[in-house]
């Protein structure tokens, strides 16, 4: 199933997690900023889904939800960095479908998101089974069942490890920094710091690196953090 997602989120380091996560899944992603944008681009593309954040600028997560429910009939998966149960009671009253607490899991994220769209019966059917799987640098990384390959050979990987890999191989040459890395691991390992993440690539070089101390695959970019090298395929 493929789908157009709309990520109503401010934050525009999760908002990129996300759409890369969707573009991994298959789907496409139309990524705004604010609740207005939000309620403009609902009318206008009228999306599968909307995965909005409660904390919008301009007009809130409520407002876009109460407007939606009333003229729209989009599916809405809510994300709060809020634990209280009032403001989640509150979001699912206005019509939400499903709401996740930050942080969160990309992985489980895209998990609720097809529960939605599957139970909404929303989303185009391809003629062929998407194919989930990522590929870049000679890395196969699987959402859907939570596999790595490398070179075709299955590779053990933690939570936070997978979740490095997955990041890193729907977007090759590109250099994250050890903060953006940290925000992948937070639904995972949320005791995770900063250094933490110097570690889990030290173990990932020992799993996916013919000599972890001359890596041709995760590379060190001096003063700025790592990024994955190779192509897509």
């Amino acid at each position: 199933m493929c789908a157009h997602v709309l990520v109503a989120e401010d934050d525009e380091m999760q908002a990129e997690l996300i759409r890369r996560s969707l573009l991994a899944e298959g789907h496409t992603a139309t990524v705004v900023h604010d609740g207005r944008a939000a309620l403009d681009a609902a009318r206008r593309l009228a999306p599968d889904l909307v995965v909005l954040d409660l904390m919008l600028p301009v007009i809130d997560g409520f407002g876009v939800c109460r407007v939606l429910r009333r003229d729209e009939d989009i599916p809405v998966v809510m994300l709060t960095a809020r634990s209280e149960e009032d403001d989640v009671l509150l979001g699912l009253e206005l019509g939400a479908d499903d709401y996740m607490t930050k942080p969160y899991s990309p992985r489980e994220l895209m998990a609720r998101i097809r529960t939605v769209l599957r139970r909404s019966g929303r989303g185009a059917v391809a003629d062929q089974p998407e194919d989930p799987v990522v590929r870049a640098g000679g890395l196969a990384v699987d959402p859907v069942r939570h596999e790595v390959r490398c070179d075709r050979a299955p590779v053990e990987c933690t939570p936070s490890e997978f979740e490095i890999l997955l990041a890193m191989v729907a977007d090759p040459e590109r250099v994250f920094s050890r903060r953006q890395l940290l925000e992948v691991t937070r639904g995972t390992d949320r005791a995770s710091t900063e250094r933490a993440v110097d570690v889990h690539i030290m173990n990932l070089r020992r799993k996916i690196e013919a000599d972890p101390r001359r890596p041709v695959r995760l590379l060190t970019v001096f003063g700025v953090g790592y990024k994955l090298s190779g192509g897509r395929g």
